[in-house]
């Protein structure tokens, strides 16, 4: 193995002991926060698309296209095979 090859391995272990100290302890919590934020945004957005009132609309709209899948994914955790909405997803 040359000198780029050791430098790689180096650096990928390095990688590992960085995740495994700073990533490692907090992962749950911070997928549980990550989740929490996600459904909190995807409520507001189906809201609006319901006809209620989203404070954040304007900054929101973009991003429509990117979570319907995530909304959906969203709905059947809740234990709904499909959204009762029709039009919004399914």
């Amino acid at each position: 193995m040359g000198r780029p090859g050791r430098l790689r391995a180096w650096f990928r272990r390095l990688d590992e002991l960085h995740e495994a100290y700073f990533v490692g302890r907090w992962r749950s919590g911070l997928r549980r926060e990550a989740r929490r934020q996600e459904e909190l945004l995807l409520a507001l957005l189906f809201l609006e698309a319901l006809g209620v009132e989203n404070p954040a609309g304007y900054q929101t709209l973009e991003l429509y296209p990117h979570l319907v899948e995530s909304f959906h994914a969203w709905h059947r955790r809740a234990g709904l095979e499909r959204f009762p909405e029709p039009g919004v997803c399914c």
